[in-house]
């Protein structure tokens, strides 16, 4: 027997013991790695070439290395050109199925990826072999937040599988069923100061909802973080699955209230030791309210500035005009509340203090030319320097009987005279006076002219008391008229407010401080 004829016997000797029947699965040798395909060796009259995406797992690396033995499923010994047909897909494939149908048989908890959404429901792989899981099949309750699990690795039980059809279906509510336990028994799976994990279902405004697997809990907004937050998206991610404390178990609700900044350490408790009331310290503005302006301090700790804090001339200022977010501003300690766990915080008394300013610029006694600001029933706003308001109240605006209807013929925007009557920094306030002026002003006047002398007056009062006009900015001239003339000139209003009207004075009524007054 020549060499040839040896080895055919040889050959026919060895495959006789190999299953050829087409669909069966057997050993092979990988012996060469090419770029898109892989050649092995089934010890069969042809070497079997196959794509080499077949040898690739989930994760997208190659699976196998030269002189590696894998399971290849013999799909033909000779494809009309002498070639054998080798296939690792069916092998890999028929393989999981035998598996898979185990599985199914034991109604064995199986774990497996979802992979992504479809319509009714998610893909889900299964050692290497894609499954659907229905929507309906997600969880114990029908819920519309169901994206939160792709991307999950999670458990399932097969319902049900047909081959023919490479079909395969899956239920997750099947096993949290399994889970499912009465409320006594949650309430002592969920005990308070337990830690848990779940994926975050949903966010909402005031909290997380987490799919502890059977039972949802809540994560309110004010346990998520030590620092103020004003939506839980700030920190959390639909789809994370994170740990959390059992906070309480609601028996009647039938939920779980949960906590996550409960895991860290308390920056309150270190408070004491890191600030110190009246001291200024440095920190970044991180919100700002209506009501006033968050400033982180460090260590997730947080102060409050009032509006009333933030600007020493006006109380109620949008604190938008004042600061921004993100500004390094410095502050001042003004109160630590450890019931309330509140730190207030000042940003104006580590600014330069006008009132103080002022004080010390000037004394009682100064006279000051300003102007008008407002005009209120009780007095007169004056603005000062450095943008702080002088109050002249009514009754040292005259000493007339007639003080409302005179202190309404003064109008924003008017220049007056006045003297600092007080100045009371603390308290922030700087009191006026016009009628303090009087005597003075009056002597500067009736210096000034003489009697029959012609001008021109302001019209500030007509009243049953009399006709009251303005001369050199001073309400200090009188009309002088006989009662038919008064009461002819109101009834036949020949007289307006405002109106000026051309007079020559007729005496100096020194007692009164007051100029008479003769119509021209």
């Amino acid at each position: 027997m020549d060499s040839q004829q040896e080895f055919e016997t040889l050959f026919k000797d060895s495959i006789s013991k190999v299953d050829m029947t087409p669909g069966c699965i057997i050993k092979a040798e990988v012996i060469d790695i090419k770029d898109d395909f892989v050649i092995i060796s089934a010890g069969l009259k042809s070497e079997a070439i196959i794509p080499k995406n077949q040898f690739i797992d989930s994760d997208g690396n190659l699976e196998v290395k030269l002189g590696d033995n894998v399971e290849v499923t013999l799909d033909a010994v000779e494809d009309g050109y002498g070639a054998t047909v080798l296939s690792r897909e069916k092998a890999k494939r028929t393989k999981v199925w035998k598996e898979l149908e185990g599985y199914q048989q034991s109604q064995e908890i199986i774990k497996g990826k979802v992979c992504g959404k479809v319509k009714g429901g998610f893909t889900v792989e299964l050692m290497n072999v894609k499954a659907f899981l229905p929507g309906s099949l997600v969880d114990i309750r029908p819920s519309k937040e169901t994206d939160y699990l792709e991307g999950k690795t999670l458990d399932f039980k097969i319902i049900k599988m047909d081959k023919i059809r490479n079909n395969i279906v899956l239920s997750r509510k099947a096993v949290l069923m399994d889970q499912n336990i009465s409320p006594e028994d949650i309430a002592e799976k969920y005990t308070e100061g337990k830690i848990v994990s779940g994926y975050i279902k949903n966010l909402t405004d005031y909290g997380a909802f987490i799919d502890l697997g059977g039972i949802d809990g809540l994560l309110h907004i004010t346990d998520i973080s030590w620092k103020r937050i004003n939506h839980p998206s700030e920190i959390l991610k639909v789809g994370e699955e994170i740990e959390v404390v059992v906070l309480k178990y609601d028996t009647e609700k039938n939920r779980v209230s949960l906590g996550m900044k409960q895991l860290g350490e308390d920056p309150w408790d270190k408070v004491s030791k890191q600030f110190e009331l009246d001291s200024k310290y440095k920190g970044k503005v991180v919100n700002i309210a209506d009501y006033g302006v968050f400033v982180n301090l460090g260590d997730n700790i947080e102060g409050l500035i009032r509006t009333s804090e933030l600007d020493w001339t006006n109380k109620n200022v949008n604190p938008n005009k004042i600061l921004s977010i993100g500004d390094e501003v410095e502050i001042l300690v003004t109160e630590i509340d450890n019931e309330k766990r509140r730190i207030s915080l000042s940003y104006k008394q580590c600014l330069e203090n006008p009132w103080v300013q002022f004080a010390e610029k000037h004394k009682k006694g100064d006279k000051i030319v300003s102007d008008i600001k407002s005009v209120t029933d009780f007095g007169i706003f004056i603005g000062l320097e450095g943008n702080i308001d002088g109050l002249i109240h009514i009754t040292d605006v005259d000493d007339g009987n007639n003080q409302e209807e005179i202190l309404r013929s003064y109008k924003k925007g008017d220049e007056v005279e006045t003297v600092i009557l007080s100045i009371d920094a603390d308290r922030e306030r700087v009191s006026l006076g016009i009628k303090q002026l009087a005597d003075e002003k009056f002597q500067e006047t009736i210096d000034k002219y003489k009697i029959n002398d012609e001008l021109k007056c302001a019209i500030t009062n007509v009243s049953e008391d009399g006709i009251t006009l303005k001369v050199d900015k001073l309400n200090i001239g009188i009309l002088k008229l006989t009662q038919k003339e008064l009461k002819d000139a109101l009834e036949k209003d020949l007289y307006k407010k405002q109106d000026e009207i051309s007079c020559s004075i007729k005496s100096f009524d020194k007692k009164n401080k007051k100029i008479v007054l003769l119509k021209k």
